[in-house]
């Protein structure tokens, strides 16, 4: 797939600040993701990505700073309003549902998008409107074939991979994606980044991910935090250049 043309942002993060008491958690933080693009945010441990994540999915409300997602001030909406304005954060939508089976947990993340509530899962479970785009979900990242597969028994890359199923199952506009590769063997790391770059250009997703392989191997852009503040943004080979960067993070991982 050819890269997507980057034209406007589908959010923009302005000022955002986040204190716990003496901790900074995000500072004068600015921050943009382009229609289509992936924007990596990478950084030591304690740098700030998971509170900023946070901070958008609307988890954790700010001190200060304004949340633009698709032209709208969301600031002050909830989790769930955000969610419905297509905001999907890949480990909060997760809790799978370990007692049901791998299609009845994408079926129940479009059921629930449209409005109804979890209660009335049996009906989707056998309803063509549910059921055909789950499986088609579920062919797309790679879980096809465990479909009728009970939950508890995927092993932990599968977890993620129906994860993202369910993230997708809402339609989103932007994914919020919380370290997609953790935990997960060299063989599911691999097709994990492989699904997402096959994606690349359908979605715009944020990235929070520790291995730099994967990093690099799929982010059109990416932001350093160190101690909630942005050192620099750049493309992969501005990121791998800049000297700033390597003293504070990337070091020999370079």
């Amino acid at each position: 797939m050819t890269d997507p043309i980057l034209n406007d942002s589908i959010l923009k993060v302005r000022g955002l600040n986040k204190h716990f008491g003496g901790v900074v958690a995000t500072e004068d933080l600015d921050f943009e993701v382009e229609r289509g693009e992936i924007h990596a945010v990478i950084g030591p441990n304690g740098a700030g990505k998971t509170t900023f994540v946070a901070q958008i999915a609307g988890m954790i409300k700010p001190d200060s700073g304004s949340i633009i997602f698709d032209g709208d001030e969301i600031g002050g909406l909830s989790a769930h309003a955000r969610s419905q304005c297509g905001l999907a954060r890949s480990f909060q939508i997760t809790s799978i549902f370990k007692k049901f089976t791998v299609i009845e947990n994408v079926a129940m993340s479009i059921q629930a998008h449209d409005g109804h509530s979890f209660h009335f899962w049996r009906p989707a479970n056998t309803d063509p409107a549910l059921i055909d785009p789950a499986q088609k979900l579920l062919d797309s990242v790679g879980l096809g074939a465990r479909a009728e597969t009970m939950a508890s028994n995927l092993a932990h890359g599968e977890q993620r991979q129906l994860e993202i199923a369910m993230a997708l199952a809402t339609g989103p506009k932007l994914l919020l994606l919380d370290e997609p590769t953790a935990g997960m063997g060299p063989e599911d790391a691999q097709r994990m980044t492989s699904f997402l770059r096959d994606i690349k250009g359908e979605y715009s997703m944020l990235l929070i991910e520790h291995d730099m392989d994967t990093v690099f191997a799929l982010a059109d852009r990416i932001t350093v935090l160190v101690y909630g503040r942005a050192i620099a943004t750049g493309t992969p080979s501005e990121i791998r250049g800049n000297d700033e960067v390597r003293a504070a993070y990337l070091g020999e991982e370079s």
